[in-house]
């Protein structure tokens, strides 16, 4: 089992992306044709465009003799994680990503990996780039570092997806829409979902691995989708139309609430664990950082300190 085994129906783009991986073991003086610096993944939602950047991420990374990408090592499994510390992830937390980000990252990126084979930098949603932040990014593209490789994620080459110029730098790769087949085949092997539900949920997800996922195996995804179609219905009645479309209103404020809510608590852990929650010191751990601090500038406040004696004699005097 490689990586690459995370595409779904995209036998043509693995097999490109293997040949660049292992092209790129050969040095940046003999990559020839197979490798570049800078990649450009397109396709439509659902495609897997983000997991094809990513698993090229773990293949460059890859350090087992075989075919790069084996899935099992180190590198590989860190890069897929998300923390292999030479593979850094952009992704867009506000409706665009600003110029000082992208100066940021890229300074960052100019610096040679201190771990793994290349300094792989990923940007998700390569269309939120502004224009200065493109720019900035062009600067970089034009003029690669020589371990560095950058990989970008847009909808499609469209002027209005992503600049002409910085498309023209770049080795596009465009995904398909998977098979309703090959989604099933995916749900029932590596979720070990029911082959009936595993096909239905595929024939209706409309190409999108993660929808089918989420339909197979949530009730209220599929309660959801119900209502939905029922509001094409209720939308011919003018009696029903109104209350119908507030339902529809109330379900999905829900969602965005049950979502928002799962997200926080996943940040909200992740800040906890950076901040040292559970660790093993010699500090007790019911008494927070800022107590102890907090006492001490309150006893000092209390009680000051008294004067030197030298001081104080030469008031008195």
């Amino acid at each position: 089992m490689t990586v690459f085994d995370r595409l779904v129906g995209q036998e043509d783009v693995e097999a490109e992306l293997t040949a660049a991986a292992t092209a790129a073991r050969r040095g940046v003086g003999s990559m020839g044709s197979s490798m570049t610096h800078s990649w450009l993944f397109t396709g439509p939602p659902g495609s897997g465009r983000s997991v094809a950047a990513q698993c090229f991420a773990a293949a460059l990374q890859c350090t087992s003799e075989g075919t790069p990408g084996c899935g099992v090592c180190h590198a590989c499994t860190t890069a897929m994680a998300g923390t292999h510390g030479d593979v850094r992830q952009v992704v867009p937390e506000g409706l665009s990503i600003s110029v000082k980000e992208m100066r940021a990252i890229v300074q960052t990126a100019s610096r040679r990996p201190s771990t793994g084979r290349w300094q792989v930098v990923v940007v998700e949603d390569a269309d939120r780039l502004t224009e200065g932040a493109a720019n900035a990014l062009l600067k970089v593209v034009e003029e690669p570092p020589d371990r560095t490789v950058f990989l970008l994620c847009a909808p499609s080459v469209d002027p209005q997806d992503i600049s002409v110029t910085l498309r023209s730098r770049c080795r596009h790769i465009h995904l398909v829409t998977p098979s309703a087949d090959s989604i099933a085949t995916v749900l029932r092997e590596r979720d070990g979902l029911d082959p009936e539900d595993a096909q239905l949920a595929a024939s209706i997800s409309g190409g999108h691995v993660g929808r089918a996922r989420r339909l197979a195996t949530d009730l209220n995804a599929r309660v959801r989708r119900k209502d939905a179609l029922d509001l094409a219905v209720a939308a011919l009645r003018p009696a029903t139309a109104f209350a119908a479309a507030e339902e529809l209103v109330r379900s999905a404020d829900a969602e965005a609430k049950e979502m928002s809510a799962a997200r926080d608590e996943q940040e909200t852990d992740e800040l906890r664990t950076a901040l040292g929650a559970g660790g093993t010191g010699k500090v007790r751990p019911e008494r927070s950082a800022a107590r102890p601090a907090c006492s001490r500038i309150s006893r000092s406040a209390r009680s000051p300190e008294p004067p030197a004696r030298g001081v104080t004699h030469s008031i008195v005097h």
